[in-house]
Order: structure tokens, then C-alpha cells, then sequence
């Protein structure tokens, strides 16, 4: 017996490995970067978990422990990071 695909060729089907993601979130902070580091600030891409759709980041310099991190992560770069990479459902802060 011969399996068939239900898929036809001329269909293209983009699977991103995490390798791929990973490269693409490094790609979309690098885009954020430069606003962070104007106040000094970093951030650091610390792990993406494809089941529940969360990156984790980890701020660096004056972002550490700065009272307005929260904002800049939600409103700034969660918002950037789903915008490139719909994939993406929430941006969290490791420690």
C-alpha cells in the first residue's frame, strides 16, 4: 500500500527549528538594542520555549533593577518580538 501526502507539492510549508527562532529573536533584539543602550541598558536572550510559545530575556546594565524594566519589557519588546516573530506568545524576565 502507498501513503499519499494530503499536501500538494506546490505547497510550500515552513517549519522553523529552534535553532531557526532563536536566530530570528536574536535578529529582532538586535533591532532594540540601540534604544536600550542609549540609557545604558542591555538585554540578553537567555531561552525560547516552543511549547508555550515564551522567551526569556535578562536585562543588563542601568536596565537591571530599573523601575520602568517591567514597561520597556511588556510594551517594548514583547510588543517588537511578536510583531516579527508571531510564533511568540510572551516575553518573560529571568533573574
Amino acid at each position: 500500500m502507498r501513503e499519499y501526502s494530503i499536501v500538494p507539492r506546490s505547497v510550500n510549508i515552513m517549519i522553523m527549528t529552534k535553532k531557526d527562532l532563536s536566530k530570528k529573536i536574536e535578529e529582532a533584539l538586535d533591532t532594540i538594542r540601540p534604544s536600550l543602550a542609549r540609557d545604558g541598558g542591555g538585554v540578553e536572550y537567555v531561552s525560547y520555549d516552543a511549547a508555550t510559545g515564551t522567551v526569556a530575556l535578562r536585562f543588563q546594565g542601568a536596565c537591571v533593577g530599573c523601575p520602568m524594566s517591567n514597561m520597556t519589557l511588556k510594551l517594548g519588546i514583547e510588543m517588537e518580538l511578536k510583531e516579527a516573530i508571531p510564533e511568540i506568545k510572551e516575553v518573560i524576565q529571568e533573574v
